[in-house]
């Protein structure tokens, strides 16, 4: 069994990603951190952003891009890997949902393959040899989108996150530059976030 699945959610550049840096850094303890990212670059604006993020990395760190089978590489870390960290989980999700979208499938059909892959990989973090913090967003906190795509997205974005909580350790929220451990809070008072099967649901 592996050590913990930790989750890091919060908004666009509300600091997650920094703060879930510093956190496989502080783990590491000196170790390999293998960094898999789930956003393939396809125009020159996302190319910048990638390549702001790979110089704000220590060099020795070891990034894999894996568009659609994160759990894969989560599954076979290099050994010696002492934190696996992915960034991030509503990128991959977006993958998998515009690799499957058809204009005349039911909803539920992206639920029942999305979900299950989400589960995957929330099983194969809790099996690694290592630590797992994985990065994802907030994406449903702003207006309704005005789109049919864009409102599954924003579904399968919420269903997921509350999967992934449920499997992890720790929860982390960041909201300016700065982390609140809602697990710990929802703990507190006694709250499952998920029930096993609920995500089975339909908005």
């Amino acid at each position: 069994m592996g050590e913990r699945l930790i989750m890091v959610t919060g908004g666009a550049r509300s600091g997650k990603s920094r703060w879930a840096e510093k956190m496989a850094a502080d783990l590491s303890q000196g170790r390999t951190v293998l960094y898999i990212a789930t956003c393939i670059p396809r125009d020159e604006e996302m190319k910048q952003r990638v390549r702001r993020h790979q110089q704000g990395r220590p060099p020795d760190w070891i990034t894999v891009e894996e568009e659609f089978d994160p759990a894969e590489k989560v599954k076979n870390p290099a050994r010696g890997t002492g934190v696996i960290l992915l960034d991030c989980l509503t990128m991959w999700i977006s993958n998998l949902l515009l690799r499957e979208y058809r204009e005349d499938r039911e909803e539920s059909f992206y639920y029942e393959k999305l979900i299950p892959a989400v589960e995957e990989l929330a099983v194969a973090a809790n099996a690694a040899p290592c630590p797992v913090i994985c990065v994802t967003n907030e994406v449903g906190c702003g207006i309704v989108p005005d789109n049919h795509l864009s409102r599954i997205y924003r579904d399968l974005a919420g269903w997921s996150n509350q999967v992934l909580a449920r499997y992890a350790s720790e929860v982390y929220l960041v909201c300016a530059g700065m982390a609140v451990d809602v697990k710990r809070l929802a703990a507190a008072y006694g709250w499952n976030p998920l029930p096993p099967g609920a995500e089975n649901r339909r908005l």
